[in-house]
């Protein structure tokens, strides 16, 4: 079964803590600080592979977890760095956030990398914070938390060239005839519900990737049957091949399925609609063929496109068509960007807010760098909580509570810490 979209949640692994350690040796008198860092947690990283043609594996796993890195030993020993989590994901996938629907990454090549969440720093040894002055500091910094967050993973198929037209106009045929591709060939309308690849070889050195596309009807650029879910798949195509029933047998004037199909385009995207088009006329084996082709001809010239006669039936034309494709998407020169990546605003890391009445405190702080201070401050150690309130001054979070109204005895929470409000001082309750 082919799955053109996902949801997935990744999480990436805590940094390691600290280690708080001295040397012990004998007649070494008064050993100095030797705590290691604490080793990186793993990250979780989307790759793009050549190997894959759809996100099918993510129906049954959504969720990626990056193991934590290990903590500092003494000795200075840095602990183990987490390892990273590789997610395989097909060509041609579009990596965008789940809550703002922004576009992260396009993983267009094979072995393309965009991380999904970025593992935490360790945790600084004891034997980083001692100084001239300070010579036998006693305590270690936690580790960092990874980042984490939820993802929509889009497919759009990577091909050179895109069947389009309404259903039942022979794409299908066509296709199998001129690839090793096998889609359903049956005479009724959507036999063919999800794109199909297949690789035209001309020559020993002359080939390219032929899709096709599910048929269009009115109203896909709104959505209308499958609409979105088919267009999407055709945005990465260097030249269309408009195919359209020449006979007429389907009770259909051949002349207006061309026009409502390009109306569809430019309506889903005018970029799209500006792509390099050759129009196929199928089933020329067909009574009314040759007389509507005369009509066709003389329309589809007007408006600048070149007509090709074909018979997936019988075979003819189909070589001509085939080379003609391959010269067009040869020279196809892209006239823009095919997804313009964006970036997450995350504002001014030191900014934070106050939230006066949270569920169960007074007064909720949020904030990026203060979250972090906190995650990563051992407060079971007087030195590590004195570090903390000279930062805590230096964010000036306690004139900003003032202001709130904060009052002595009040809570307040800051991630999964609970602190009393005391004037110039803060004493930790869990």
């Amino acid at each position: 079964m082919f799955f053109d979209r996902a949801r997935i949640y990744c999480e990436a692994g805590k940094g390691g803590d600290g280690m708080s350690s001295f040397r012990r040796e004998k007649f070494v008198d008064k050993g100095g600080p030797n705590g290691g860092n604490g080793g990186h947690g793993g990250s979780v990283l989307l790759q793009a592979d050549a190997n894959l043609n759809t996100l099918v594996d993510f129906r049954y796993k959504r969720k990626f977890v990056a193991p934590k890195g290990q903590p500092g030993g003494n000795n200075n020993m840095t602990g183990a760095r987490g390892q990273d989590v590789i997610v395989k994901v097909p060509l041609g996938t579009v990596v965008r956030d789940d809550a703002t629907g922004v576009v992260l990454a396009d993983l267009t090549e094979n072995g393309q990398e965009f991380v999904a969440a970025k593992g935490g720093r360790g945790g600084k040894g004891n034997a980083c914070y001692a100084t001239p002055t300070k010579r036998t500091p006693t305590f270690a910094e936690k580790g960092e938390p990874g980042t984490q967050g939820w993802y929509r993973l889009e497919l759009k198929l990577i091909a050179d060239v895109g069947l389009v037209g309404y259903p039942s106009v022979g794409k299908s045929s066509i296709i199998s005839r001129v690839s090793a591709a096998k889609p359903e060939v049956a005479a009724y309308h959507f036999t063919t519900l999800t794109p199909v690849l297949g690789v035209v070889r001309l020559s020993d050195d002359v080939s390219f990737v032929l899709a096709d596309i599910p048929g269009l009807i009115e109203g896909a650029s709104e959505g209308v049957g499958l609409g979105h879910d088919f267009l999407r798949h055709i945005e990465r195509t260097k030249v269309l091949l408009h195919v359209v029933d020449a006979s007429g047998c389907e009770g259909r004037d051949p002349l207006e399925d061309f026009d409502k199909i390009n109306h569809e385009l430019e309506k889903y995207s005018a970029r799209l609609a500006r792509r390099p088009q050759l129009v196929v006329a199928n089933k020329m084996d067909l009574p009314d063929a040759r007389e509507n082709f005369a009509r066709l001809k003389d329309y589809v010239g007007q408006k600048g496109y070149d007509l090709v006669p074909v018979s997936a039936a019988t075979g003819e034309g189909l070589q001509e068509l085939m080379w003609k494709a391959y010269e067009m998407a040869r020279d196809y020169v892209p006239d823009e960007p095919e997804e313009e990546i964006g970036a997450l605003d995350e504002g001014d890391p030191d900014a934070f807010e106050i939230i006066k009445g949270a569920e169960d405190a007074d007064y909720e702080i949020k904030g990026k760098n203060i979250e972090r201070l906190v995650a990563m401050t051992n407060f079971n150690n007087d030195e590590a909580q004195y570090r903390f309130q000279l930062i805590w001054k230096r964010l000036k979070i306690e004139e900003a509570l003032v202001e709130a109204g904060v009052q002595e005895g009040d809570t307040v929470r800051i991630l999964d810490m609970v602190f009393v409000y005391k004037k110039s001082k803060w004493s930790d309750r869990r």
